[in-house]
């Protein structure tokens, strides 16, 4: 059981210059101003999610995680702390 991350912003080439920083590689995007990805490990997803959050007020991105199909959670500064730890909880290693 896996969780999926969905990038959105307004800005074109904005979600492409977050990922290629942080994949350090040319990523590219069919669609640039959405971005999902599903990971198989919900754990892969907390380096994006915390790398998200360090950095959102660099680009103009919004993030959202869906931890259960069809519903989705926006991350933000109030509540990525608390999304982090839930999945720790949820999916221990």
């Amino acid at each position: 059981m896996g969780i999926t991350i969905k990038l959105y912003s307004t800005k074109a080439r904005e979600i492409s210059k977050f990922l290629n920083r942080f994949f350090e590689k040319n990523i590219q995007l069919s669609n640039d101003l959405i971005w999902e990805h599903y990971f198989e490990n919900p754990i892969e997803s907390v380096d994006l999610i915390g790398v998200f959050i360090d950095n959102n007020e660099s680009y103009n991105i919004n993030m959202w995680i869906s931890l259960d199909e069809g519903f989705f959670i926006n991350v933000t500064d109030f509540n990525a702390d608390k999304i982090i730890r839930y999945l720790f909880e949820r999916y221990p290693n």
